[in-house]
């Protein structure tokens, strides 16, 4: 594949999961969260390429030498009090050194042209609340802030 000249995005195929495991660990503890799991990889093949219609999509920010910046991936899910379904950004990540030179929103275009080829109307993510640079980012770009606490309760199989 010829190198491109300009960073650009594309959705992850099954070689790049190493990479994107790497940029979610990365993530992780940039967001003072635990790690992934050691087969973050494997586990991420399986959502996106293992069944006929997957709902997890990755997008990948490549550089013109061909490394991988940053990712995001998104599924569809349900609004309850709209009675639709829309398309929720999980991760949005960009490593250290390569944010504010527009691969950000070259991520969110590319999940946006995702909603859309789906037929969705909106996108919906949440960013920790001491993350000031990307509350800055999603202001910039004309996305609303909607305050509500995360929980998140373990369920033994």
């Amino acid at each position: 594949r010829a190198m491109s000249e300009a960073p650009f995005v594309r959705h992850a195929g099954r070689a790049d999961l190493p990479v994107v495991a790497e940029l979610a660990a990365r993530h992780a503890e940039y967001e003072q969260a635990a790690p992934p799991p050691a087969d973050l990889a494997t586990r991420l093949a399986a959502l996106l390429f293992g069944t006929p219609a997957p709902r997890l999509r990755c997008l990948v920010a490549e550089l013109p030498d061909g490394r991988l910046a940053g990712y995001a991936t998104c599924s569809p899910e349900l609004s309850t009090w709209e009675g639709r379904e829309y398309l929720h950004m999980d991760c949005l990540f960009l490593l250290p050194g390569h944010r504010g030179l527009g691969l950000g929103v070259l991520l969110m275009d590319a999940v946006a042209a995702e909603a859309r080829t789906l037929g969705l109307e909106e996108v919906q993510w949440q960013t920790p609340t001491w993350n000031d640079g990307a509350i800055r980012f999603y202001d910039r770009l004309g996305a609303r802030a909607v305050q509500k606490v995360r929980y998140s309760l373990p369920v033994a199989p």
